[in-house]
């Protein structure tokens, strides 16, 4: 049964109470990280934003991280499965050449 605790965090200048069951010190930690990002966007947003707005320009900017991440982490897949597709090919071409020069057997 999964632990439930009530967590008091800071973000963007407001207090939220939430609930984890990974633990108040990963939310904690999770907050805190949150809280730097928003610091990100800059003083004059700091206090002309309310803590939605600071909120949901901070979540727009992950999720634009996000999706660049997740490009290039495709980028790289693509590339592993080319290297992955010819190096299976030249040891294929290999295992094929080795087989035919290979003396018949005595039977």
């Amino acid at each position: 049964m999964a632990n439930i605790q009530t967590v008091d965090v800071e973000i963007a200048g407001g207090r939220f109470r939430m609930t984890t069951d990974s633990g108040a010190t990963r939310l904690k930690e999770l907050a805190s990280r949150l809280d730097r990002r928003v610091d990100d966007l800059g003083d004059k947003a700091r206090r002309s934003g309310t803590p939605a707005q600071l909120l949901a320009a901070t979540a727009l900017s992950l999720l634009e991280e996000l999706e660049e991440l997740r490009a290039e982490q495709e980028a790289w897949r693509a590339k592993a499965d080319e290297a992955l597709t010819e190096s299976i090919a030249r040891l294929d071409a290999k295992l094929a050449d080795d087989f035919r020069s290979r003396p018949p057997s005595a039977s």
